[in-house]
């Protein structure tokens, strides 16, 4: 995984030689020269991956090449360092500067280029020393090694299991077997998809050996598809000789000879008069498929291609048909994974079946739950952990694992499979794949936050016909469709907005990490020695404290994740987090609810620093100085008792994303819901803001903020009846803007936004609180919305109307906004999947007639203590799957009790129906 970072640093070197030659006098001609040996030392490191494993002298030379590129990126990053601590100087210190000391500012110059020159000769002594050694050319990789032959025999093997060695297959089995036997007439495709050891190959083998299905089809026949074919040729020609050779047909001679075209007209005529049965295991390239598919004839006889991927976009290309299926393998239930465990893991004990022993139980629980259900996880560990009798064996391994995975033998399988994945990835990709080991076990984080995180990292390619953030929810995406995230919870859109990394996939991101020092992780469990000091450190534990000896001065990333019974408590009771010192080119700084109560004035010296969290700490002040860290572009002061912010705040021209709202957990639904932050005169100079949220506004500012036609989202409070005009003629310039939170300055102030003419016409997300006399008049045209909060309007209107036509509206969320007794959902919402009705102290009656909200999937009702019966029309809620009652009447109580009863005869239909007392 060498050569992704020395792609990351390459493009570092070009963005100064492109934009800082003015500042690089001195050092520009070695920057070019290190770029053109960076450039051969990739090509070589490329050249190494997957070739077969190293001698100790290549493994000496792969990390002399990698040592080399950290130490170029660390001449690089000091540079910037020196170049931004200048201009974070005032024009007076630097006045002076520039003419009593300019001799030190040449002396910096001078120092650097020495190293730059000493780096070059270390550079080019690398391959003179593998010459004077007689290495003459890379032969495999270290850390992205993979036995492509064994990862083909695995699967095939998958054809030789017994049903006694299978878990958890049979319904999805019965739903493959139903599929192929079906009396459909054109050829159909079956796409089987799922994250590499997810058990695709196991289920369609079982499939495919399956006596009533082999005799439905005149021919079949299996071919494994992984990479080993170079080409489409190669994989055609080994389908023909199966099928020859099965139907006993003599295979051409000079079929090694034939042209892609030749084999495809031969495939053709052999297949078109037969009902087929083809699997293609392993599908990895989606122009593969289409080479295929052409080849394959429609027929008439009901034919099936059954495929196994790893990528949604093939799984959803090879489904484009009136016939055809993609079934997503789901992972193990816990009883079926702990089955398939145990089978593994205590066969070999005396006494009893496959029982864990009284003693080993806790922790082998621990072990097989790391594996979340992936069945090829549970084999191998399974078969390793047979072989270990006491307790502490098993705690070793289970807090090892990433080192288990990199060096036992058994778990080789596992990690070839899983690194298969990893080697498909483009350069920035393995880089978003690598940064989920800064995160804990088990960790879901918004997509929203790893945008911005990737690309205050820099691993997001610029380019000029996207923003940076489209660009990485493009990898976002793309990580997804590749089952290496796992999606946790999606916005109502549809679109994914949460994720995780399986454990055993982040167990790989470890290995491969530790390997490359990307990053270094301190928890209860200690951490591996690193050769070089940690460029990432992640802090995760009780303790949250570094050890002392540990060397910062080249951290860029540094994360503390506090622990989670420490969140969201009072200061009193957490003490002081003291940070360590010596940072200096520190990138990203992420203390999200760590308890900090204030920021080390050496922080304000990290010249480099994008990213700073303080989202959930205890700080009540940024420091006065906080425009020296003139390169930060995103600051969240969430949840924080930052209530002001600094004069300084206006020097950092480059912030792109300012967070500042403080919501108020213990009363929701309270007006008092959230409160926004004070800014100071002139925050509208800061341009570059995409995301300004919240803020409290005055008069003027609201509109100072007509010239922030930038803004994607916005978040105002603190508005009065009288801004109105102002107001609308602001919200008419954003033509952006996607996420919008207006509330007025208390319960009673009327909100009044009628002057708007039409809605921005991006609004996806709108949250009103505040008094609405009348529905605004615009609501008609918010065409884009999707979401909608109405907080405390208490409107005397019924302004249910104004809602229903919205097309694309999915999530609704009604607070304190009707002071009527009765709603009436007689037509309309037709996306709708979240409702949420909260706090109506008058409402006694709900209904829902039939057609309305057909896709509503949670209704979550909760103080409304006059309603004392279901809505009416709720058994028309085909699709709902969710009902929340929290402070509701007791009669209503009663009622669904008495339908639990009576079998539910309204709400039979609903899984899930939560009671809050």
């Amino acid at each position: 995984m060498a050569s992704p970072g020395i792609d990351l640093l390459i493009t570092k070197i070009v963005s100064f030689l492109e934009s800082e030659v003015s500042l690089l006098q001195g050092v520009h001609d070695e920057l070019r020269e290190i770029k053109f040996e960076l450039v051969t030392m990739k090509a070589f490191l490329e050249d190494a991956e997957g070739k077969g494993p190293l001698s100790q002298v290549e493994k000496t030379w792969v990390a002399d090449v990698k040592d080399a590129s950290l130490d170029v990126e660390d001449i690089i990053d000091e540079f910037t360092y020196h170049t931004n601590k200048h201009r974070s100087w005032g024009p007076f210190t630097r006045a002076f500067y520039q003419t009593l000391r300019f001799p030190q500012k040449i002396c910096e110059r001078r120092r650097i280029s020495t190293k730059l020159h000493q780096l070059i000769k270390t550079i080019k002594e690398i391959p003179e020393r593998n010459r004077r050694y007689g290495v003459e050319r890379i032969q495999g990789s270290t850390t992205s090694h993979y036995d492509l032959n064994q990862v083909e025999v695995y699967g095939e093997s998958s054809l030789f299991l017994k049903d006694d060695d299978l878990v958890g297959i049979t319904n999805a089995k019965n739903q493959l077997v139903e599929w192929l036997l079906s009396r459909n007439s054109q050829r159909s495709v079956i796409s089987v998809l799922g994250m590499g050891g997810s058990g695709k190959t196991t289920l369609v083998a079982n499939t495919f050996n399956d006596e009533t299905v082999q005799k439905h089809f005149d021919c079949y026949v299996w071919i494994t598809v992984t990479k080993t074919y170079h080409t489409v040729q190669d994989l055609f020609r080994v389908m023909i000789n199966k099928l020859f050779t099965v139907a006993k047909i003599n295979v051409p001679q000079d079929l090694n000879n034939m042209s892609y075209t030749h084999l495809g007209e031969m495939l053709v005529r052999y297949l078109q008069p037969r009902r087929y049965m083809i699997v293609l295991d392993d599908v990895w390239d989606i122009n593969l498929w289409r080479s295929i598919d052409v080849a394959l004839p429609k027929g008439t006889h009901g034919s099936w291609i059954i495929l196994t991927t790893r990528n949604e976009d093939i799984a959803s290309l090879a489904a484009c048909g009136v016939e055809n299926h993609v079934h997503q393998v789901q992972p193990l239930n816990t009883s079926e994974a702990w089955d398939l465990f145990s089978r593994r893991a205590f066969s070999s004990r005396s006494g009893c079946d496959n029982c864990c022993p009284p003693d080993l139980e806790l922790v082998a629980r621990e072990v097989a739950g790391k594996c979340q259900g992936l069945p090829l996880g549970l084999v191998a560990l399974g078969s390793l952990m047979s072989t270990k009798t006491f307790a502490s064996e098993w705690k070793k391994v289970y807090n090892d694992m990433s080192w288990e995975l990199s060096n036992n033998p058994t778990l080789e399988v596992v990690k070839s499979i899983l690194l298969l994945s990893f080697n498909d990835l483009t350069c920035p990709l393995k880089h978003c794949f690598l940064y989920f080991c800064i995160f804990p076990e088990d960790y879901t984080i918004k997509g929203k936050r790893l945008v911005r995180l990737w690309i205050a990292e820099g691993f997001v390619n610029r380019d000029s016909r996207a923003q940076p953030e489209e660009i990485a929810e493009s990898y976002i995406a793309e990580l997804t469709c590749r089952c290496m995230l796992q999606v946790v919870e999606r916005e109502p859109s549809g679109k994914a907005k949460k994720f995780k990394m399986h454990d055993l996939l982040r167990e790989l991101a470890i290995s491969i990490s530790e390997a490359e020092n990307f990053c270094t992780m301190y928890n209860e469990n200690g951490t591996n020695q690193e050769r070089r000091a940690p460029r990432r450190l992640s802090i995760q534990g009780s303790s949250g404290e570094v050890p002392p000896h540990q060397d910062m001065t080249k951290v860029r990333t540094f994360f503390v994740f506090a622990p989670k019974n420490k969140m969201h408590t009072s200061s009193s009771s957490l003490g002081k987090v003291v940070l360590p010192s010596g940072f200096k080119l520190l990138r990203i700084l992420d203390l999200k609810h760590v308890p900090i109560v204030e920021l080390p004035d050496e922080i304000m010296k990290c010249f480099n620093l994008k990213s700073l969290n303080l989202k959930g700490t205890q700080l009540r002040e940024l420091p006065k100085n906080i425009g020296k860290l003139h390169n930060l572009e995103t600051m969240d002061l969430r949840d924080s008792n930052i209530r002001v912010l600094p004069a300084g705040i206006l020097k950092l021209k480059k912030l792109r994303h300012l967070f500042m709202y403080h919501f108020n957990y213990g009363a929701y639904m309270s007006f008092d819901s959230f409160h926004g932050t004070q800014a100071p005169a002139g925050i509208c100079k800061l341009q570059s803001l995409q995301i300004l949220d919240s803020i409290e506004v005055g008069s003027e500012l609201i509109k100072q903020l007509q010239h922030m036609t930038q803004l994607t989202t916005l978040g105002l409070a603190n508005v009065k009846e009288s801004d109105e005009i102002d107001l609308c003629k602001t919200l008419e310039s954003m033509k952006l803007i996607e996420c919008l939170t207006v509330k007025t300055s208390s319960e009673d102030e009327v909100l009044r936004m009628d002057a708007l003419l039409s809605a921005p016409p991006l609004l996806k997300t709108l949250v009103l609180t505040g008094k609405l006399e009348k529905v605004p008049l615009w609501f008609h045209s918010l065409e884009s919305l999707t979401v909608l909060y109405l907080h405390w309007s208490r409107s005397t209107e019924d302004f249910l109307p104004h809602l229903h036509p919205l097309p694309n509206l999915t999530k609704l969320w009604l607070c304190n906004a009707y002071v009527g007794s009765q709603l009436l959902f007689n037509t309309g919402f037709q996306k709708l999947s979240w409702f949420y009705l909260t706090n109506f102290p008058q409402l006694n009656l709900v209904t829902i007639e039939k057609g309305v909200m057909p896709a509503l999937k949670t209704l979550d009702i909760s103080e409304c203590m006059e309603l004392k019966q279901l809505p009416r029309g709720i058994e028309l809620l085909t699709c709902l799957q969710e009902l929340h009652l929290h402070r509701v009447p007791d009669e209503l109580i009663e009622l669904i009790r008495a339908e639990a009863r009576v079998g539910r005869s309204k709400v039979k239909h609903i899984s899930d129906i939560l009671l809050y007392h």
